[in-house]
This record gives structure tokens, sequence and C-alpha cells, in this order.
């Protein structure tokens, strides 16, 4: 398992240092401030120095001088690769961690290495905030391509590979391998899911096509993949609809393990959903399988609601103060009551008496059963 944070290389201002030496103008990495944990700081080399800027998050954007905003950090490193805008030199060159190199060699002997060449991509289907979302063709096979850039952010992702490696279920996305090149790209490649995100498929289709034995379907295909990831001691932190695709043949399959931790390594620096996220995690950066379940109901409560957004008419700053006092949302219209019932054991504040993925999974087998029966 690569401890590694979910976006970016955890060293210290002196560690980056060294890393930048010897001396080369342009040559650049990004780390998380040792001064304010979650923030990033750019560290550039610059005529025989190296020069470290704080990146200030600012509502919800990216800046260094306050007069430029970013989305995300793909933008900012971009920006100032064509103009040095303000800083000591423009970014010529990234400092690949010792890290890549290593993982190359590490995913070649395990069997996880692909071929560059054998891998054609077709078209974007998807942006994330670190690269593009590609269809691809593999030997013959459709396969969805992960790209992240070549910057200083592409080793953080293999990390998330690396996770990947260790976790294989039918209702987890399926890694199908990873290809670093030298230059310090990164593709992941996994199975391609045909119907896209669990959300937008649910909003499309709707109750008119969708009937409650297809609801209940995708409500246990999720819970097996947690109970899966529960028994293997692994927290997912980002578990949501929009977090889980729909194969060709309508299986549910959890995604985006970018954020997945064993349980024991997790610390946070994630900005995180406050609507899917469990009050002990936004309060005080506990997330365990436990606040895992908790993302389950929330996620539930999306399933029976073809995909409306979660505590609808409540603003967002409302949301934790109303929660913590044992707000619970009502029952979406037409879901069962049984499920209902799930959903509020989910929501239960203190994690402890929360059920585990085993017994959601037993109990929703049982529902199942009696409605087959029926």
């Amino acid at each position: 398992m690569t401890n590694c944070s979910p976006l970016i290389q955890v060293i210290t201002r002196e560690q980056a240092e060294r890393l930048l030496y010897p001396p080369e103008t342009g040559l650049f990495l990004v780390r998380e401030s040792t001064n304010y944990p979650g923030d990033y700081t750019l560290c550039v080399s610059c005529d025989g120095k190296v020069e470290h800027y704080r990146i200030i998050y600012h509502n919800g954007k990216l800046t260094i001088d306050e007069e430029e905003y970013f989305e995300n950090l793909m933008q900012l490193v971009e920006h100032y690769t064509k103009d040095a805008d303000g800083l000591c030199t423009r970014l010529i060159k990234p400092k690949l961690m010792e890290g890549t190199v290593a993982a190359q060699d590490e995913f070649s002997r395990s069997g996880w290495a692909l071929n560059r060449k054998e891998l054609k991509l077709i078209q974007a289907i998807g942006k994330g905030e670190f690269g593009d979302v590609m269809v691809g063709d593999y030997r013959g096979t459709k396969v969805a391509v992960k790209c992240i850039k070549n910057d200083a952010t592409a080793q953080a992702f293999i990390a998330e590979a690396s996770v990947m490696t260790q976790l294989r279920h039918n209702n987890l996305v399926q890694l199908l391998g990873v290809i670093v090149e030298e230059r310090g790209s990164l593709y992941i490649v996994t199975e391609y899911m045909a119907k896209g995100s669990l959300v937008d498929y649910l909003r499309s289709r709707g109750r008119t096509v969708l009937g409650g034995d297809c609801l209940l379907k995708f409500s246990l295909d999720v819970c097996e993949a947690m109970e899966y990831l529960e028994a293997n001691n692994f927290v997912h932190r980002d578990l949501a609809a929009r977090n889980v695709l729909v194969s060709d043949d309508n299986i549910a399959k959890v995604s985006d393990f970018g954020l997945t931790k064993e349980a024991s390594s997790i610390q946070d620096t994630a900005k995180l959903p406050v609507k899917w996220t469990s009050p002990e995690a936004l309060r005080e950066k506990r997330f365990s399988t436990k606040s895992d379940v908790w993302s389950y109901g929330i996620l539930l409560w999306e399933i029976y609601s073809f995909g409306r957004v979660p505590y609808p008419r409540i603003p967002l700053k409302e949301v934790v103060p109303r929660v913590e006092k044992g707000y619970k949302m009502d029952a979406p219209d037409g879901c069962p009551p049984v499920v209902y019932d799930l959903m509020k054991q989910c929501w239960t504040l203190d994690p402890v008496v929360r059920p585990s993925f085993r017994m959601l999974r037993e109990k929703l087998q049982h529902i199942r059963a009696k409605e087959l029966y029926l």
C-alpha cells in the first residue's frame, strides 16, 4: 500500500529543496504545505536557490497572488508553465519523485504494467481535476482510461492504482493495468462501464423505467462491494451515486478509489462532500467503515429518489448543524418503509451503533427475497 496523500506529495520544505538539487532553473514540484496542512506549496528552483510559494484556497479556487484564480492544480501549473506572471521563473520541468520510477518497476514485477503501444485512446468521456477520462481500446477490448498529465501530481495517483491492484470484487470497477511513462505521464486502465454513473443513470431513466426490483438490486450491488472493502479493512471516504458506475448488463460497481485508504493510515487533506460525509468525519476527521455506512445511507436515499441531490431545500451551511441535532431526511416518494428504516439506521449519530455492511447486506437480501416471493 502506498502511503501518500490522495492529491499530493507529503514532504518537508527541506526534502523539497534536496529533491530540487542540483539547481536547474524552472525545475519545480508541488508539496503539501507544512504550515497550512491541506494547502499546497509550489517549490521552484531559480538561479541556484529554491523559492516556495503558498497556494491559497479562496472560495473554492486556488491562487498564489490573489489576482489569478484557478479551478484546480492542473490549471494553475499550466498557467505558470506558459508565463512566470510574478513568479521567479516560469515552470519548465516537474521534478518526478523517485516513487514514479519505483512504481513503474513494481507494477511490472506484479504483472499490472500494460504496453502503451497496445493502448488506443479513442475519445474523452469526462474531465477530472487532474486529467481526462477516455474511452480506449486495449488489445481489442473496450476500456476506460484515466489519463494523468505529466506534472507534479501524476505520481500521487500511483496510490490509487496501488489500492486497485489489491482489490478484486464483481461490484468494484476492475483495474486492468497501469502505464507509467518515463516522462511521468500515468494511465490507469479499467473496465469500461457503458451506462455511466449511477446518479446520471437514475436521473435519465426515472421511475417510469426503473422498478423497485432494479433499485433494490443497485442497493445490494453497492452494499456487497462495501462489505468486501469492510472485510479487507479499507475505507472509501467518498461513497456517493456519482462514484458508482453501471455496466452494460446493469451491474452497479463502486469506483473512484482516489481516496481509498487502509483504515489504519487515514489522514484528511481533501475538501469533503458535506452532504455525504458523516458528522464525526467532518468534525474530527474520523474516517472509518462506519463513516462509509453513513454515506451509504445517503446513497440509498439518492437511489430511491432517482438521483436527487440530498437535503433538498436546506442551504448547505445549515445541513451540518441540523444533522448534528438529529435531523434525518424524509423518505423519498414511494420508498418502501423497510428500506427507509435502513437509511435511518445508517444515519445514527453514534458511529458504533450504525449497522455493519454485512448486516445491511443481509437485511437487503431478506427484503429482496420477500419481494421476489410476493
